[in-house]
């Protein structure tokens, strides 16, 4: 039977950023029937963890996302309502590996209450890609492999919370993960890419897992995180491999301000260079509830979709 654990209220202070303190709250109080009923109320700060979880944990779990479509992980701040949703959460997941960033300090004064696990941090380290400058690349969901280990260490944290469910959930995860091996077969199209053609420029480099699993090369006009600023050079740096390569289309994200892209567009039109604008590929955030844009599966099928028709000039 699950245990309840102590409530934690989180007090923000806004200052040059969030400071937060907790005051004990006691313990939650229900019945042993009430208990068996409940479903276990699970936290994550990203769609590509709650929407797999969901499915995963059927009508065991309450599962509720902090980010939903269209917003930067990178750039978010936490509101006072996000903290009474951390307070409230039973479990809380995240990805980690400096993804969001500005929500560190909560989940370390909130796990010393509740489970907080940061999924992207149980894959050994050998297998996280950095960049020229040693940053850690925090979009592991791209590699279909890293998220199955990933969503695994998240389910072996609610079968450990909660053991009478644990064949339940472990049941639900194979199924899952069949699943994810049919999005693997789909994905095999895009080896018919001709190596001419495969480059993928984006807004900003959220596909270097992608692109390392499918043999493409990527280029990212801003950094791994959306806070590096765009230069005047880094956009004619842009529009000069275009030309170097003959990049047939080029590609906005869902999140993220298609102006820089957009620019590019125009400067290599300026200099005589026809590139498309290849279509919107989900990065950092995935599509609205009730989509298919909105599943990771249907996120992920999307993006490959996109890319091959994109580059393949159809």
């Amino acid at each position: 039977m699950r245990v309840f654990r102590q409530k934690l209220w989180l007090v923000t202070v806004f200052a040059f950023g969030l400071l937060f303190a907790g005051c004990d709250g006691g313990e939650l109080e229900s019945s042993a029937s009430e208990e068996s009923d409940e479903k276990i109320k699970v936290l994550t700060t990203i769609a590509q963890i709650g929407e797999p979880l969901s499915v995963i944990g059927g009508d065991r779990l309450e599962v509720e996302s902090l980010m939903g479509p269209s917003v930067d992980p990178h750039l978010y701040n936490p509101t006072q309502s996000d903290i009474a949703k951390v307070d409230d959460a039973e479990i809380i997941f995240y990805n980690g590996l400096n993804l969001e960033v500005n929500m560190v300090p909560v989940f370390d004064s909130i796990g010393k209450s509740k489970p907080v696990l940061a999924i992207g941090e149980a894959i050994s380290q050998e297998r996280i890609l950095n960049d020229e400058d040693g940053a850690i690349d925090p979009h592991i969901w791209f590699d279909i492999d890293l998220w199955e280990a990933a969503l695994d260490a998240a389910v072996e944290e609610l079968k450990a919370y909660s053991p009478e469910d644990a064949d339940f959930f472990e049941e639900n995860k194979l199924a899952y993960f069949s699943e994810l091996e049919k999005l693997r077969e789909e994905a095999n199209q895009l080896s018919d890419i001709p190596d001419s053609k495969r480059i993928l420029v984006t807004a900003h480099d959220a596909f270097g897992y992608f692109g390392n699993t499918h043999d493409i090369e990527v280029i990212g006009l801003q950094g791994l995180s959306t806070e590096d600023e765009i230069g005047i050079s880094d956009i004619n740096e842009i529009i000069a491999l275009i030309k170097e390569h003959r990049v047939p289309a080029i590609f906005i994200e869902s999140s993220i301000n298609s102006s820089a892209i957009e620019a590019v567009i125009e400067g290599a039109q300026s200099e005589g260079v026809e590139v498309e604008l290849g279509g919107e590929l989900y990065s950092d955030a995935m599509g609205s509830p009730g989509t298919d844009e909105g599943t990771y599966i249907g996120m992920y099928r999307h993006n490959i979709q996109t890319i091959y028709e994109a580059l393949m000039g159809e």
